[in-house]
């Protein structure tokens, strides 16, 4: 692994504890478990409010980190290592669920607006910018406008869904290593769905 400090920071947004195991909202940590079990990292240290690892990936040191703050207060758990590591915003990878996108389709971008997600606007507030990249993993949205929007993505989708969801954070997961690794475009153009 290279000395000094982490290049890249890759979050992966969820919320801690069983209750909240295989939700919509938990996309994000689905793909750190791919990505951590294809690349023998370990995500297992308490620092920064989240579980984090320093390991290399693509010869890039990385920290890696699942945010330990529920998802609307992710921002206290990212800002601090970013400014902890001098880590500019265009190399923070946020990967996280996306109701705006269908089960199972990927969406790579270099960044934007928060879209809703309550997560991403925490982030964007401490960091004070929408500038850096995301891998946004589709759980598709409610079944009808009356559906209350925090129990669809804190609820457990069906068997299929599931399944759905569970193979595009696995893409979600070769999705990060292609940034790492090569750089965004390369990963839109194949990532992209």
């Amino acid at each position: 692994m290279n000395r000094g400090s982490p290049e890249w920071l890759v979050v992966f947004l969820g919320n801690p504890g069983l209750r909240y195991e295989n939700t919509r909202h938990n996309a994000g940590y689905m793909a750190s478990d791919e990505l951590c079990a294809r690349n023998k990292i370990k995500i297992n240290k308490l620092k920064f409010k989240s579980l984090t690892g320093i390991d290399s990936l693509g010869g890039r040191k990385v920290l890696f980190m699942k945010p330990q703050t529920y998802m609307n207060l992710s921002g206290d758990a990212v800002v601090p290592a970013a400014k902890f590591y001098k880590i500019p915003p265009e190399r923070i990878l946020v990967v996280f669920d996306d109701v705006n996108i269908s089960p199972g389709k990927l969406r790579i971008k270099r960044n934007g607006s928060d879209g809703g997600h309550k997560g991403i606007k925490s982030i964007i507030a401490g960091l004070g910018t929408a500038d850096f990249p995301r891998v946004k993993i589709g759980v598709g949205s409610p079944p009808h406008p009356d559906f209350d929007m925090v129990d669809w993505v804190i609820g457990k989708p069906s068997g299929q869904d599931l399944k759905t969801i569970r193979e595009a954070a696995a893409k979600a997961a070769e999705a990060v290593a292609c940034i790492i690794s090569f750089d965004i475009d390369r990963a839109m153009n194949r990532y992209n769905t």
